[in-house]
């Protein structure tokens, strides 16, 4: 019997518990995995991203292993210049986003904020990169000073939210004016106009709004074999299934309410 929570259900359901404590779940989860699974080899959480550009990506051979979720974040900084720019990454998890961004588009600074103290703490133990950062801090309460950001990136991460307003305004705080806002991340199909409105609310002007669950579902694919492995190796038997549907597997839950339509994967440029 698996011991975890049915993430599909927690994640997206209309049926979810409340979203305070649904953040507080998912937090302690995110903790777990951090305190248990520390493998310098996992050190992406996200669904993915695949396209033509990212399949032939030139990647060094750190990378190139992780190139499904690197194009997410190929995909979430297309049309940035990050170069001299003081970014921050809210919702860093292990960190390999934020390493991978610091190596390869020259900012300033590079700053990976996490709620999640363990992932915090593992994320500075992997990724020795100069001019990045890790901390820990809440995304409801970013304990960043106002207008000292050029640009605010969130992947895969608003979900855990217990409220999508309150970091809006957060992320608006911390933007310098003209600051861009770059997020991506799943929806019901039915939430996507109140998710655009909550943008507008916090004085964030869309630049860029585009569904890519093809390119999703894709790079869920693309990683299937490699995850199926990992999941092998490193987690018990009686935890895989979960793990499986934690990692949107081909056939789980997230995987066939992205195919179906009934979530939407969506990408969201904004500006201050």
């Amino acid at each position: 019997m698996s011991h975890t929570p049915d993430f599909a259900l927690n994640l997206l359901s209309k049926v979810a518990a409340s979203p305070r404590l649904r953040a507080f779940l998912w937090r302690k989860w995110y903790e777990k995995l951090a305190h248990n699974f520390g493998q310098g080899d996992w050190t992406f959480m996200n669904y993915g991203f695949w396209d033509d550009a990212v399949a032939n990506l030139p990647l060094s051979p750190v990378d190139a292993p992780h190139r499904p979720f690197i194009g997410l974040y190929e995909r979430v900084t297309r049309d940035l210049d990050l170069s001299g720019k003081e970014v921050v990454e809210v919702g860093s998890g292990r960190g390999g986003g934020a390493s991978y961004l610091a190596r390869t588009k020259n900012p300033q600074w590079m700053y990976g904020l996490d709620y999640s103290e363990q992932a915090t703490r593992l994320a500075q133990k992997l990724h020795r990169v100069p001019r990045l950062r890790f901390r820990q801090g809440d995304a409801l309460n970013l304990p960043l000073q106002t207008g000292s950001f050029d640009i605010v990136i969130n992947v895969e991460s608003s979900h855990c939210y217990a409220s999508m307003e309150q970091f809006l305004e957060q992320v608006t705080r911390v933007l310098r004016p003209g600051g861009v806002f770059s997020w991506c991340d799943m929806r019901p199909s039915a939430a996507w106009e109140q998710t655009r409105a909550q943008f507008a609310a916090a004085g964030l002007q869309i630049e860029d709004d585009t569904e890519i669950t093809p390119h999703v579902l894709k790079a869920l694919d693309e990683a299937a074999p490699a995850k199926q492995e990992a999941i092998g190796q490193h987690a018990p038997p009686w935890l895989q299934p979960s793990f499986s549907d934690f990692a949107g597997m081909p056939g789980s839950k997230v995987y066939r309410l992205l195919s179906s339509g009934e979530i939407r994967y969506g990408a969201i440029r904004a500006r201050k």
